[in-house]
C-alpha cells in the first residue's frame, strides 16, 4: 500500500517545489475524471423487483500552486455532478441552485524557521485543505469519492530529516454570530460529515507524531473531536432536535506500523476510542489491522490480513468504533456496504480478506481481492425466530487500470456480494425481501495535465 505522512491534490502539485529565497514557481493542473457505473446493490442489496442503476458522475478539477520564498500557496477549484442532472439550458428564475461547484482547497504553508536551516523545519499550513495520514484509514482524502473530503484547518508542522511532529485543529460554525457558538452539524450540501455517515464535528484537535523506517513508517495519534449536544423536541407528533452551544467530547488514539522486508510488507495498527459519541452516550471502542503482502515475483505479489473494529454495548455505553474521516473505500471492500455512509447497525465489523496484484508491465496493473465479512458481535433478532448467523457476506473485487499516458489513466473494475439474511436483518442493513446477489461494475478515465513555470 502506498504509505504518505503528507496529503492532498495540492501537496502533489506542489510537491516537486521546495523552499528558495529569490525564486518563484507556478504550477496549474487540471482533472477531469468520469465515470459509469452499473450499481446492482452497490452500498446495500436492492430488493426483490428493483432495476439497477446506470449512471456518469464527472469530477473537473483546475488546481493552482505557488511557491516563493518562505510560503506556498495552493487553491483547487471542483465541480462534481452527473451527465445530465443540470437542464441544458438553466432557467435561473424557476430552476434551484445547484451545489456542484465548491472550492474543494485554499490555503498557504508558511516556512517559520530560517531558509538556511536545512536539517529541520517549522511550517504552518492554514485554510481548507486535505488532511492525509499513513494509508488514509483514519484520516484521508475520500478521493475515491467525487467530491472527495477537505478540512477548514490550521495544522503545525515540525519536521527532522526522519521524524515530524504535526499539531493541528478546526473549529466549524455555519455563519458570522453576533452572539454564541451553536453549531448546526448538518450544514448545507450534499454529502455526509465523516465517514460513518454521521454529523459533522463542531471542533477537532489532533496531534500526530511519525518516524520514517527503511521502507515504510511508524506513527502516533492523538485526535479528538467535539459534537453539538442536543435536546429532542416533538413537532406535529415527529421528533426534532434543537443543538445546543455545549459539545460531546470523542477521542482516538494509537499506533500504526508499515515497513517491507526485501520482498515483504507488513502493515499494522491499534487505536482506542474513548470519550463520549454525538449521541452522548460513553464510548470504549477499539480497531485492530494487520496484513502482509509478499512479492512472489517482480510482477505479482499477494497476500492476506484482517480487521477488527468493535461493535455493540448496552444502556449509555457503546462500543462501536467509528472509523472518523479516512478512506473506506481502500479498506472493506470495493462496493461500498460499510463504513461508506451506508449505515450496517452498530454491531461491529470483522473482515477477512485476501489481495493479489499483477503488474506486468508499466502499462498495466489488476488487482484481485476477496473479503470473508462477519459482524463483531451477535445479530439480535426476535424471540421467536432462530439465531442469525454472525456471517454477513463474501465480496469479490476484479480491478485493473491502464496509464496510456503519464496524464491519462483508464480503469475498469467488477464487483459481486453474496449477502446473507444476517446483512439484510431488521438490525443490520434492514431490506426485506432483498436479493441474495449483488453485483457493481464502472469505467473511468482520469486525464490530468499538468504545467510548471519558473
Amino acid at each position: 500500500m502506498k504509505k504518505m505522512f503528507l496529503g492532498g491534490a495540492s501537496s502533489l502539485l506542489l510537491g516537486a517545489c521546495c523552499y528558495q529565497p529569490c525564486h518563484a514557481q507556478l504550477a496549474i493542473s487540471a482533472q477531469l475524471r468520469t465515470r459509469t457505473e452499473l450499481r446492482d446493490g452497490q452500498g446495500s442489496p436492492l430488493p426483490q423487483g428493483a432495476t439497477p442503476a446506470v449512471f456518469t458522475s464527472q469530477r473537473t478539477r483546475l488546481s493552482a500552486g505557488f511557491t516563493t520564498y518562505r510560503i506556498q500557496f495552493g487553491l483547487t477549484l471542483q465541480d462534481v455532478r452527473v451527465w445530465g442532472q443540470d437542464a441544458s439550458t438553466i432557467n435561473r428564475t424557476t430552476t434551484a441552485n445547484n451545489n456542484g461547484l465548491m472550492l474543494h482547497e485554499a490555503w498557504a504553508e508558511i516556512l517559520l524557521t530560517d531558509t538556511t536551516l536545512k536539517s529541520q523545519s517549522l511550517k504552518l499550513k492554514i485554510g481548507r485543505q486535505e488532511l492525509l495520514y499513513d494509508d488514509s484509514r483514519l484520516l484521508g482524502n475520500l478521493d475515491w469519492a467525487q467530491q472527495a473530503r477537505r478540512h477548514d484547518a490550521a495544522v503545525l508542522k515540525y519536521e527532522r530529516k526522519t521524524w515530524m511532529l504535526h499539531a493541528g485543529g478546526a473549529f466549524n460554525q455555519n455563519k458570522e454570530n453576533a452572539s454564541n457558538t451553536i453549531y448546526d452539524p448538518a450544514p448545507a450540501g450534499n454529502y455526509t460529515g465523516n465517514t460513518n455517515g454521521g454529523n459533522s464535528y463542531k471542533s477537532l484537535e489532533f496531534l500526530y507524531a511519525g518516524k520514517k523506517l527503511a521502507a515504510g513508517n511508524v506513527s502516533f495519534l492523538f485526535l479528538a473531536d467535539q459534537f453539538s449536544r442536543y435536546h429532542t423536541d416533538s413537532v406535529n407528533n415527529a421528533p426534532v432536535k434543537t443543538w445546543e452551544g455545549p459539545t460531546y467530547n470523542r477521542m482516538t488514539t494509537g499506533l500504526y506500523f508499515n515497513n517491507a522486508f526485501q520482498r515483504l510488507t507488513l502493515t499494522a495498527a491499534a487505536y482506542y476510542q474513548f470519550g463520549k459519541n454525538a449521541d452522548g452516550r460513553n464510548l470504549s471502542a477499539t480497531l485492530l489491522s494487520g496484513a502482509f503482502q509478499y512479492a512472489l515475483t517482480n510482477t505479482f505479489s499477494a497476500g492476506a490480513g484482517a480487521d477488527y473494529t468493535s461493535g455493540g454495548g448496552s444502556g449509555n455505553t457503546s462500543h462501536a468504533f467509528d472509523p472518523l474521516y479516512g478512506t473506506p473505500h481502500k479498506f472493506w471492500g470495493n462496493m461500498d456496504y460499510f463504513y461508506v455512509a451506508n449505515g450496517f447497525g452498530s454491531r461491529g465489523l470483522q473482515d477477512y480478506y485476501v489481495k493479489t496484484k499483477w503488474k506486468p508491465n508499466t502499462k498495466w496493473v489488476v488487482m484481485a481481492d476477496a473479503h470473508e465479512f462477519l459482524s463483531a458481535n451477535t445479530i439480535p433478532v426476535a424471540e421467536t425466530k432462530p439465531a442469525l448467523s454472525r456471517q454477513l457476506g463474501t465480496e469479490a473485487d476484479l480491478t485493473a487500470v491502464f496509464t496510456l499516458t503519464p496524464m491519462i489513466s483508464f480503469e475498469g473494475g467488477y464487483s459481486h456480494y453474496w449477502s446473507t439474511n444476517s446483512l439484510t436483518a431488521a438490525s443490520v442493513k434492514n431490506i426485506a425481501d432483498a436479493k441474495s446477489n449483488s453485483n457493481w461494475a464502472y469505467l473511468m478515465i482520469n486525464i490530468r495535465p499538468s504545467f510548471l513555470f519558473k
